[in-house]
């Protein structure tokens, strides 16, 4: 267990670092560039965008990074390290925050959006956009400025951790 304290903290940084990305790319590009769209673009956008995220590389990092912080924590505890577990700690409820945000907010809205079927047959596409938007992008920033800080939690936890190695 000792011996993947150093692996499994870098796994569990640069799985962070990378959904912390993703999120704050989302809040300060895609979405304002989506909020200058017409409704339908905007409706087919984020359809399309909700279907494509679901692969195998965004699941491998949205979950793996629990997994991996996880590990990390455990390995830390074992070690002794309890400076760098601290932040480790930190890192994972604030991982977890944003995980929930997605379960509860973030998701249903995305099925509720995938819902209102194809934006050329939905009726009032103004009204499922007004729906989903606000609500979607004010939880996302959430997302973004929690994993975020999950991220900062980590990399510092690295920095102690190759402290104490030596």
């Amino acid at each position: 267990m000792r011996a993947l304290a150093t692996p499994s903290l870098l796994a569990a940084t640069v799985a962070t670092g990378l959904m912390a990305g993703l999120f704050a790319a989302f809040s300060y590009a895609v979405m304002p560039g989506l909020r200058r769209s017409d409704d339908r673009t905007f409706v087919t956008a984020m359809q399309q965008i909700n279907k494509a995220i679901l692969n195998g590389w965004f699941m491998t990092c949205f979950s793996g990074a629990i997994a991996a912080i996880g590990l990390a924590a455990a390995a830390l505890w074992t070690r002794g390290d309890r400076r760098a577990f601290a932040f480790v700690v930190a890192a994972l409820v604030l991982y977890l925050a944003m995980f929930v945000i997605t379960a509860a907010v973030n998701v249903p809205l995305n099925d509720k959006l995938a819902a209102a079927g194809r934006p050329d047959r939905i009726r009032d596409i103004a009204s499922v956009r007004q729906q989903f938007e606000p609500g979607w992008v004010a939880w996302n920033i959430v997302r973004a400025v929690v994993s975020t800080g999950a991220f900062g939690c980590l990399a510092w936890a690295l920095v102690l951790h190759g402290r104490s190695s030596h």
